[in-house]
Order: C-alpha cells, then structure tokens, then sequence
C-alpha cells in the first residue's frame, strides 16, 4: 500500500516533525543513534538498513553501528551515545526517566529526543503494517 500517496496530508506531518526534530540543534549523530536503536527494538529491518546507512554516512565505523545493540558491554559509545541509547530503549517500553539525561540535556532537548523516539515508533509501524513488502 502507498500510504505515504494514499494519506499525503497526514504522513507529510511526520516527516515534518521528523525535519524539525533533526534541525532543533541535538547532534545529528545522536538522533540517528535513537531512530536507529528504535527500529532495531520494534525489528522495521528497512528502517535499521537506512539508520545504520546513516550513520556510517556520518562517520560512525561499521564495527561500532554493529554494537548498538550491546552497548552496554562496548566502551565506543560516550555517555551521551549511552544515555540517549538507554533512554531510547526505556520509552518504547513505557518508562523513561528524564533524570538520568537532565545532568547532560536540556529540558528542550529531552523532549525533542522523546518526540523524536515516540515519532520513530510511528514511521515504523507505518512501514512495517503499510509498505509493500
């Protein structure tokens, strides 16, 4: 189904919101880092080739866009990259604690990271359930 075609209004919106939360001043690298995470956790594989795609575009090496998933127990990621990672992860089960990212994030930014899991989530699903396959 096109339903980026089918429903252009509404699905413009994202992609609107989408092109905000990337120009609203957070590191690029952190927000693909998120919609990559994201995607990886709700298995879009069409959003975690372009994520991934992405970020070795911005310099990322493949070796450490292969760790993403165990960052935990790699010691490449900066706490920035740790944060937003686990924040990522704790807001697509439902619970995000803002006081971990407060010490080093806006209250601004916080919610720019949060719409922009919460957005990713969205495009996701959209992609999963709506594209051709």
């Amino acid at each position: 189904m096109d339903y980026k075609q089918i429903a252009q209004q509404t699905v413009g919106h994202l992609y609107k919101a989408h092109s905000s939360i990337r120009t609203s001043g957070i590191d690029p690298l952190l927000i693909a880092l998120v919609e990559l995470r994201v995607s990886q956790i709700n298995g879009c594989a069409y959003c975690c080739h372009f994520h991934a795609g992405e970020l070795r575009e911005m310099g990322m090496p493949a070796a450490i866009v292969d760790q993403i998933p165990g960052f935990r127990h790699s010691k490449d990621f900066s706490l920035q990259q740790r944060l937003v990672l686990q924040y990522a992860e704790d807001v697509v089960g439902l619970k995000g604690d803002v006081q971990l990212l407060s010490a080093h994030f806006s209250e601004r930014e916080i919610v720019e990271l949060t719409a922009s899991i919460a957005l990713m989530g969205a495009l996701n699903r959209l992609r999963m359930i709506l594209a051709d396959k």
